[in-house]
């Protein structure tokens, strides 16, 4: 069985086809992360081949990245295998001037005073690397190789001592313990926020030193395909959170909402509800800082997939004001709540407001220009004008007959769609209105009749001038006048 799943993988189900037994649907594979939420990156290499000696290059960030298990071993190691090094030249320099002998006499001077045997050297060593002192084992100077030998010893010691103690501190004092009280949110969330469809997430601080230039970064981890056919696995896309506004720099003493605006710009720009069910990617958010107490850079990781964006949620509040402070409730710091939000995308939602309504229709006449309405109604006040002029019966006379005249005037002003210049007029208004000014209207424009439909209307257009101009005809104006109007005319001119 267990070579079974190593050629077919873990999904691997053996189905018993005896009766009695039901099939069992094999369950969903949990979904790979580039980035875990603790902010431990899934990836591992291998088949480095020669490459391995860069490591050794840069010993000391190799010893620094080690695990701790592994730096406690290296430093015990060392520390032992070079003491029992050194203390080993000391003895092999007593054995060599023969100190280790018991039957010297009361002149001879040893090279290292009470070594005899190789517990006594190690214990001389220990003492002069560790500067105890016990004054007990001392060297002489009679011995000039053992003055070399303790010089190259304080050398040797004080390069270990700096190498494997530097390596430690550095590695003790890591911030990345500080970035396990910096919280993200378990999930994203996806609302309406100004009116605008927005992707949002609550960062929070659990220290009461605050992290100085704190900044934040989101990076989308997609497979895509490109218009040339490469196909890349793991693409990176940058989400932004506001680098343009100054909004990704943070000032966090409280927990804050980050914030992604899906706009046309935002890879986020055509996913709906419906689509993000179907959707596969990785949203890894970054946020740096420098610790406020060490001034080291601090960094600290998670991500979200596509399971844990939430469509439709909003963060519960946490802030609460007591009395003279400000109280931040981390119980509800991963709570959320639905709110009304649009199921489908923005750019669904801007295709909809682009998209023209098929009831509404385009007016008729919208091209039309103001001066043709303008010049109609100026006509109508034209005539108003000349028949001011005449006399009293005579404007009794034509005035009900210029009212059906006006009302064709403002017909065809006030209905563009059936008149809306003067060509669309009746001739003889049209000659009314080609008239160049008011004055040699007077002049040249006798009093005349005007029919509209089958009913005559008088139409005049200025008082009427003692001295008459004589048309080209020869016939003046007076006799295309009925009798009563010639007598009329004629009493007023007497």
């Amino acid at each position: 069985m267990s070579a079974l799943r190593r050629k077919f993988g873990e999904d691997y189900q053996v189905v018993n086809t005896s009766r009695g037994t039901t099939y069992t649907a094999p369950a969903k594979k949990k979904r790979q992360r580039f980035v875990e939420k603790n902010g431990r990156c899934n990836v591992q290499h291998g088949n480095l081949g020669g490459e391995t000696s860069r490591y050794l290059s840069d010993l000391f960030t190799t010893l620094v990245d080690l695990k701790w298990r592994w730096n406690l071993l290296i430093f015990i190691l060392t520390y032992t295998i070079a003491w029992l090094v050194m203390a080993s030249m000391w003895w092999v320099i007593a054995y060599i001037r023969g100190d280790l002998r018991q039957d010297h006499d009361t002149s001879y001077t040893p090279c290292v005073a009470n070594v005899y045997n190789f517990p006594s050297a190690f214990l001389f060593f220990i003492e002069t690397e560790a500067t105890i002192g016990y004054g007990y084992r001392y060297i002489t100077e009679k011995c000039p190789e053992g003055i070399i030998l303790f010089l190259f010893q304080s050398l040797l010691g004080s390069i270990v001592d700096a190498f494997l103690i530097g390596c430690m501190f550095i590695k003790m004092s890591q911030p990345k313990k500080r970035a396990e009280t910096l919280m993200f949110s378990q999930d994203a969330v996806i609302s309406q926020r100004d009116g605008k469809l927005c992707l949002m997430f609550r960062v929070g601080n659990l220290r009461n030193s605050h992290m100085v230039s704190a900044q934040i970064r989101c990076k989308l981890i997609k497979s895509r395909q490109t218009p040339e056919g490469e196909f890349l696995p793991l693409d990176q896309c940058e989400l932004d959170v506001g680098f343009g506004t100054g909004a990704d720099q943070l000032f966090l003493v409280s927990p804050l909402t980050i914030c992604h605006e899906i706009n046309p710009k935002s890879p986020f720009f055509d996913l709906s509800q419906r689509s993000l069910m179907n959707e596969q990617f990785e949203i890894v958010v970054i946020l740096e800082g420098i610790v406020e107490t060490t001034g080291m850079t601090c960094q600290a990781r998670t991500s979200y997939t596509e399971d844990e964006v939430l469509w439709g949620h909003r963060f519960l509040p946490v802030m609460s004001l007591e009395e003279g402070f400000f109280r931040v409730d981390y119980s509800q710091f991963h709570a959320t709540f639905e709110v009304p939000t649009p199921p489908y995308s923005v750019k669904e939602h801007e295709e909809k407001i682009l998209l023209p309504s098929p009831v509404t229709t385009p007016m008729l006449n919208e091209c039309r220009s103001r001066r043709e309405r303008v010049f109609s109604v100026d006509c109508i006040d034209t005539i108003e004008e000349r028949a001011s002029r005449l006399p009293s019966k005579l404007q009794r006379m034509s005035s009900g007959k210029d009212d059906l005249q006006k009302k064709v005037l403002r017909m065809s002003s006030n209905n563009p769609e059936k008149a809306c210049s003067t060509g669309d007029l009746p001739l003889k208004l049209q000659r009314i209105s080609s008239m160049p000014n008011h004055g040699e209207v007077e002049e040249r424009l006798p009093l005349k009749a005007l029919k509209v439909g089958s009913e005559p209307m008088t139409q005049s257009t200025g008082d009427l001038q003692k001295t008459s101009i004589v048309p080209s005809g020869g016939a003046r104006p007076e006799d295309n006048l009925p009798a009563k109007l010639r007598k009329m005319n004629s009493d007023r001119l007497t």
